[in-house]
């Protein structure tokens, strides 16, 4: 019995998600209970609202910019 391509499309693909899962960026960041943005009390996560994350990103996206704009 052989496989159609459905199955091989369905098996590549597969493959390919488990090798882009092990390829991906860890998070580093380690549960301290206080948001990486403003440090208020957490019970779960990295930030305490989307608007602190979403400020944090934006402030290391401008540090990024800085560092190109100097090297």
């Amino acid at each position: 019995m052989h496989a159609d391509d459905i199955d091989n499309a369905a098996e590549l693909e597969m493959l390919n998600i488990e090798i882009a899962l092990a390829n991906r960026k860890k998070p580093n960041f380690v549960f301290t209970g206080k948001c990486s943005w403003c440090e208020e009390s957490i019970a779960a996560g990295q930030y305490c609202n989307s608007d602190c994350r979403d400020d944090h990103e934006h402030y290391q996206w401008a540090q990024q910019q800085r560092r190109k704009a100097w090297a």
